[in-house]
């Protein structure tokens, strides 16, 4: 894989090992808006890479180094997700600019990338991520439309469970008890509903916990072989 080095300024030193890598779209409405604005030492924000729409990869902060692509967040109990995440952009005009499928050449050039930085961390399919799951209350990317399939194929992220369960009928209280047990910060219960949904059923995002949605958190919360989270 060819990456092209075009270095950001914003990054500071990690204060946790890397364990997940966390997944954005861009929401500007062109590629190099994004770029500039990663670049902008004003800006005070930043990635660790960036995908163009052409598939082109773009190196902004090394990996040993805090990029600051996640603000305020939470994922499985951690509350400093820039110290241990990469964060990856994704070329993509989001939800305010016209968001649409994202490009195959971007998702050709992701796999590859995401693989080689699960291997070079240890990183569970459970901790490959997107920034509306550590970010519930504030963020809806990379979005619906995202291949989460692709990754979930090649075992580079959980996939969305096709096994049949009956509905545990948990309350809504219980449910909520099991989705931050599963890694979601739940204080804002129907954010944190919505971005489940947003990532595991993402034809029906209505915030309703219904039978299908506790169904689909049961099946992930089940016991799976040891690493395999």
């Amino acid at each position: 894989m060819t990456i092209i080095e075009t270095p950001s300024p914003n990054f500071d030193d990690r204060s946790l090992p890397v364990s997940m890598i966390v997944l954005h779209y861009t929401g500007m409405q062109t590629g190099q808006a994004a770029i500039d604005r990663l670049r902008d030492p004003e800006a005070k924000v930043s990635a660790h890479y960036l995908i163009a729409e052409d598939g082109q990869v773009l190196r902004m902060v090394p990996e040993d180094k805090r990029a600051w692509h996640a603000g305020k967040s939470c994922w499985r109990g951690i509350e400093d997700v820039n110290s241990a995440s990469i964060g990856i952009e994704i070329v993509n005009p989001g939800h305010e600019f016209g968001y649409r499928p994202f490009h195959e050449e971007q998702i050709d050039a992701l796999i590859p990338l995401v693989a080689g930085i699960t291997e070079r961390h240890g990183i569970t399919r459970g901790n490959v991520v997107g920034h509306s799951d550590i970010a519930p209350a504030r963020k809806q990317d990379p979005g619906e439309l995202f291949p989460w399939n692709r990754l979930a194929k090649v075992r580079l992220a959980l996939p969305r469970p096709t096994k049949k369960l009956l509905d545990p009928m948990w309350a809504d209280a219980g449910f909520l008890v099991a989705l931050e047990r599963f890694g979601y910060d739940v204080r804002d219960k129907l954010a944190a509903v919505v971005a489940f949904q947003r990532r595991f059923r993402p034809e029906l995002i209505d915030g309703v916990i219904d039978g299908e949605c506790r169904s689909i958190l049961l099946a992930l919360l089940l016991p799976k072989p040891q690493g395999d989270d």
